[in-house]
């Protein structure tokens, strides 16, 4: 039976090592975490819908259940011999296998590289990651010190299309992300008032226009085109936020008790994956794909694919079908591979 490693136990890596399985592929999962997930796993709900995203990582883990998942380890050194990969695991151990699948996702961006925003600085400024924790927890929404929020800030694009940070890309999902959470807060705090203070809104996606319709109508969402320039801390504790209304032309300052950044994505650890199997890395700091638009799934070496966010931003579906993607064109490599022996 050929053998398949996936490196990266998200959800890209746990759907496609269910589609390798009913091929009749032998799977291991190698996942650096001590639980399968990725950055899903951290999440309350999923936009458009709502749907809880529990639910998806459980339906996902479902399908590994006939995959050797290997946790808490990392690739430390990669050799290829004819049809053989072979994979050093950071505890001394070795992986061999005929194919290997990269879907290794992404981090959010350290918000506090950006120290005019105030993450780590000022108690009442979070990060999104931050407030589906409280969404989780079941607690409610509260400020660190256990203030119920009345007013509430969102700021778009942290960590994204940023030069002072080497991150030009968009995040892609950091808009409706906002979206989602601000109607989230609203729901649960029908009295505060919420803003989201964007620079362009990308709501790229079916039913996204709608949930950001809704934000507007339904909730009384209020969105101001501008970006934030700096925060400060009044006596009291709450967040002096500064920025530009780039629709009005004049500058902007209000005061409120809770600010939520918009961390966007960045490359998980792709330079020491790219260091490792000898694939190449954009300047981005994602994963260069063989050909970007006839051929994503394959990396610039033979027999290394790749799914996911390891590439570049995607959402949930696409990241799905990415990984099927990637085990179709695997199915096809290996079945070469094993006709030409």
């Amino acid at each position: 039976m050929q053998k398949v490693a996936i490196i990266g136990g998200g959800i890209a890596g746990m759907e496609a090592a269910g589609q390798l399985n009913r091929l009749g592929y032998e799977v291991v999962i190698i996942e650096k975490n001590n639980v399968p997930g990725g950055n899903v796993a951290n999440w309350d709900r999923l936009f458009p819908h709502q749907r809880p995203a529990g639910e998806v990582v459980r339906t996902l883990e479902h399908e590994t259940e006939n995959a050797t998942i290997i946790k808490g380890k990392t690739v430390i050194n990669f050799e290829k011999s004819g049809n053989i990969c072979r994979m050093e695991l950071s505890d001394g151990k070795v992986v061999t296998a005929n194919a290997v699948l990269i879907t290794t996702g992404f981090r959010l961006f350290p918000a506090e590289k950006k120290e005019e925003y105030g993450y780590k600085i000022y108690d009442n400024v979070i990060t999104s990651a931050d407030l589906e924790k409280m969404f989780s927890s079941g607690k409610g929404i509260v400020t660190p010190s256990g203030k119920i929020p009345e007013k509430i800030a969102f700021i778009h694009c942290v960590g994204s299309r940023d030069e002072k940070v080497n991150n030009r890309h968009c995040s892609k999902v950091c808009c409706a992300t906002a979206v989602k959470q601000a109607c989230e807060v609203k729901e649960a705090l029908p009295e505060s008032e919420v803003f989201c203070l964007y620079m362009d809104l990308r709501m790229f996606d079916r039913h996204y226009e709608t949930m950001y319709h809704e934000a507007q109508t339904k909730f009384g969402i209020n969105f101001i085109r501008g970006r934030l320039s700096e925060t400060s801390e009044d006596n009291s504790g709450r967040i002096v936020v500064k920025c530009e209304d780039t629709l009005a032309g004049k500058p902007l300052k209000m005061t409120v008790d809770l600010v939520v950044l918009m961390v966007g994505m960045e490359g998980e650890g792709n330079r020491k994956i790219a260091e490792v199997f000898k694939i190449q890395m954009g300047k981005d700091g994602f994963l260069d794909a063989a050909d970007d638009y006839l051929n994503m799934t394959q990396s610039s070496r033979e027999g290394i694919f790749l799914a996911g966010t390891c590439t570049g931003p995607k959402n949930i579906p696409e990241t799905i079908a990415e990984a099927r993607a990637a085990v179709s064109d695997i199915h096809v490599f290996l079945n070469r591979q094993q006709a030409s022996v």
